[in-house]
């Protein structure tokens, strides 16, 4: 026995085997060079991070947590799960949850994995059925997995599709029409995408499984994942649920407060019985040392500059930020001809508003497509921006992007510049590759017809870079 691993076992040679395929293929994943967290003190302008608030730098919020810190009588630590020790604070963020969101319970859980996990390992009974976006988070994936529903009976619809979704409705419900009722069908989506900055139809949704379901829905439950919209979206930031009064439609619904809120640990938002289930069964609840004093300290500061409208005015001032992102660089991208097939934003992300005044559809999650994901980013961290490159498997194969997350704390100024960069390495890619084809063919000079990837000689033959 050793506690030595010997680079010829077997199990070194799979691991690093792993380890060398995900290389070659471009998909290793690293932890990216240790930054400053906050942006006051970062010396990159962040498009990375989920601090879509910018709360983490706000002084506002860092006095209010220092504040109540003083005078907490219990900081350090949390003493272990919840079920050994149930923490005074822990209940009175349960309780504050419970009535800021008008809702029967609320159960703290360490995050929005935990809780995912949680849920969808145990309330899903033998013989359910799970409908879910195919595009959802990769915790509920792993909950579905792991619960006790018959992996036949996990079906997926294409994102976002009525479509899609109706038909996967109309097979999860001839799996359980015949059980009289016995079975359930669950349907699991997120309100907004974290790669793609979509929305979720969620009233139309509600509708179609009302149509779809025999006795109104009853045996239908709607689980929605609000972990990118809470904070920004609804009334004080409650999220779309609330923005579309869907609360009573809604079976439980997830919020976090490790993103916009800049705390940590997350809420499952639901009624007495499920909560109750949830202490009992949920192993993810039960098994693990539960969130710090000071950690619930920090959270429940968060949940005051919601109640008091810091949040609104950092959100509308996000979203207005969007809006401006996506028509500039939509105007940009169509001026400068680049192909895109090297540089092109999700067709959603193209589509004007129903209304100049209505920040609702506007997404701080906006991700630029491209073949070349790791340049990009290299490049734009070179000019002082922090924008980081997905690629398969996080999102689909053909799908590869660098994912911009705008924050209420930068300025137009920043945008502008990001938008400019992105153009300009394009402009450097295009150019390079000109070249290199007219190096195959002996030839100079521009070649008629473009060089294979729509026509990127008149990007420069326009002089619009």
């Amino acid at each position: 026995m050793t506690s030595l691993l010997s680079p010829h076992s077997a199990l070194a040679q799979k691991l690093q085997s792993a380890l060398d395929s995900r290389e070659i293929r471009s998909i290793r994943r690293r932890l990216p060079d240790p930054v400053p967290a906050s942006a006051l003190s970062s010396p990159l302008t962040d498009f990375t991070s989920n601090d879509y608030l910018s709360l983490s730098s706000s002084n506002h919020l860092r006095s209010c947590f220092l504040t109540k810190l003083s005078s907490a009588p219990d900081i350090l630590g949390s003493g272990g799960s919840r079920l050994l020790v149930n923490g005074q604070a822990h209940a009175n963020l349960e309780e504050r949850l419970k009535n800021f969101f008008d809702v029967e319970a609320a159960l703290l859980f360490n995050s929005g994995y935990h809780a995912n996990v949680g849920f969808f390992t145990s309330i899903p009974q033998p013989g359910d059925v799970i409908v879910y976006d195919e595009y959802i988070h990769a915790s509920v994936l792993d909950g579905m997995r792991a619960s006790r529903v018959n992996p036949l009976s996990l079906i997926s619809f294409k994102h976002n599709s009525l479509t899609s979704f109706r038909l996967a409705l109309m097979e999860a419900y001839n799996k359980v029409h015949s059980s009289e009722g016995q079975h359930s069908i669950f349907v699991a989506v997120e309100s907004l995408y974290s790669m793609d900055g979509t929305f979720a139809p969620l009233k139309e949704m509600v509708e179609v499984i009302e149509e779809e379901i025999v006795l109104g829905g009853e045996n239908a439950y709607l689980i929605v994942d609000e972990a990118h919209s809470t904070g920004i979206y609804g009334p004080n930031g409650k999220g779309r649920v609330a923005m579309l009064g869907l609360e009573h439609k809604v079976f439980a619904r997830l919020h976090t407060f490790g993103k916009a809120l800049a705390a940590s640990g997350a809420v499952i938002l639901t009624n007495n019985l499920v909560k109750d289930y949830l202490i009992n069964y949920a192993r993810s609840l039960i098994y693990t040392t539960s969130l710090s004093y000071a950690t619930i300290i920090s959270a429940d500061a968060s949940f005051d500059m919601l109640i008091d409208g810091t949040a609104s005015q950092l959100a509308n001032r996000l979203l207005s930020l969007s809006k401006y992102f996506t028509s500039t660089f939509t105007s940009t991208l169509r001026n400068s001809d680049i192909p895109p097939s090297l540089i092109s934003l999700c067709p959603h992300s193209c589509l004007p508003s129903s209304s100049s005044d209505n920040l609702t559809s506007a997404s701080p999650i906006i991700p630029i497509l491209t073949p070349h994901p790791r340049p990009l980013s290299s490049y734009l961290h070179k000019n002082g921006m922090n924008a980081k490159p997905i690629t398969w498997p996080t999102v689909p194969k053909g799908k590869d992007r660098v994912r911009i997350c705008l924050h209420a704390g930068i300025t137009k100024e920043d945008v502008d510049k990001l938008i400019r960069c992105v153009v300009e390495w394009a402009g450097d890619v295009l150019m390079n590759k000109d070249k290199e084809m007219n190096k195959k063919r002996n030839g100079g000079g521009w070649r008629e017809g473009g060089v294979g990837v729509g026509g990127a000689e008149r990007v420069f033959a326009k002089g619009k870079l």
